[in-house]
């Protein structure tokens, strides 16, 4: 028998969790009630909240899953960027699959070596990121005197090739036509990553208050560099693109849909794939079809004929290096 469709919440919403009036709500088969969070929390975190209460009721003494829980409180996880936050959260959702019942004190650094080993089948990039997670919880439980080793110590990260892919001016110019055409929240954002050199969340997550009269005030999700994107032509067209789309308005958000309600960023994702495969099937020729969102700022800083470290508000010259990416022409020897 197929499961009851839910009434009200989203569907993604596991069993015995619910919406309440202003957060959502994990009733345990225990008995009371257990806040996950606010309605305006992203999905990942009050997943990683409900997993964390579902262990709370289900883990032997001394889980991993406790650490795990005890670091999600603690004010080292709190000091974290809000993309570091989420992205956290899921990576203890997958860790405490393989580890969560697992009693701290027996996770040993061969066992961090195995699971290495295993993700590396089908995400390496993914494995060297849950390894940084997983240090982080063993380094805080170190510190607090709840384990006495760190077993992610000395055990090696994979090598990862960094990203050299340059969008081509005709490629971003045929994706940008096709966004127009058929989703104009994705032309905006397209043109706004652009102009401004920003990530896909910061871009998503614009609020109204962010636009000033300098221009756009943008604090990047990752370094927490501030920085006013100022005005021209072209970033103030994005912006008017995206707010003419809302026929019911949102006061607080920039990108909305015509109900005023703010697609999740996984969609924005969908949109560019779709996009992207719908250039390439109307492209007249060879088309490498391997460019992400994020590529999109990388292409900005490669095009940038300034003080690209300024314009990308990256604190270090090497990291301005990863993204500039366009290859350079050079004289020849006379």
């Amino acid at each position: 028998m197929a499961p009851r469709k839910r009434t009200k919440g989203p569907e993604w919403l596991p069993s015995r969790c619910y919406m309440g009036r202003v957060s959502y709500e994990f009733h345990p088969k225990s008995g009371g009630s257990i806040k996950l969070g606010a309605l305006t929390e992203p999905k990942e975190i009050i997943l990683a909240k409900y997993f964390a209460a579902l262990a709370l009721h289900e883990e032997p003494k001394g889980a991993f899953s406790e650490l795990v829980r005890g670091y999600f409180a603690g004010s080292n996880y709190k000091a974290l960027q809000p993309r570091t936050k989420k992205d956290y959260a899921a990576y203890g959702e997958k860790v405490c699959l393989v580890f969560g019942k697992v009693n701290c004190h027996r996770i040993k650094p061969h066992h961090i070596r195995k699971y290495m080993d295993n993700r590396k089948k089908t995400a390496l990039v993914q494995a060297n990121r849950e390894h940084s997670f997983m240090s982080a919880v063993f380094s805080w439980a170190y510190e607090n005197g709840r384990v006495k080793i760190n077993p992610c110590v000395g055990v090696r990260k994979f090598k990862e090739e960094p990203r050299d892919r340059y969008i081509e001016d005709w490629e971003y110019d045929a994706m940008l036509e096709e966004a127009r055409k058929n989703v104009p929240l994705m032309a905006a954002a397209m043109e706004i990553s652009y102009c401004c050199a920003a990530r896909q969340g910061d871009v998503w997550g614009l609020r109204r208050e962010q636009l000033r009269e300098t221009g756009i005030f943008i604090r990047q999700g990752k370094t927490g560099v501030k920085q006013i994107k100022e005005w021209n032509p072209r970033l103030r067209a994005a912006v008017d693109l995206a707010l003419s789309v809302q026929k019911v308005v949102n006061i607080n958000l920039v990108f909305c849909d015509s109900k005023g309600n703010h697609p999740a960023q996984g969609t924005l994702r969908n949109w560019f794939g779709k996009a992207k495969a719908k250039a390439k099937e109307n492209h007249q020729g060879a088309w490498v079809n391997d460019f992400t969102f994020h590529d999109i700022k990388a292409k900005s800083i490669s095009d940038y004929d300034g003080n690209k470290q300024e314009f990308s508000g990256h604190k270090t010259a090497s990291q301005v290096q990863t993204y500039d990416r366009k290859i350079k022409v050079v004289p020849t020897l006379k």
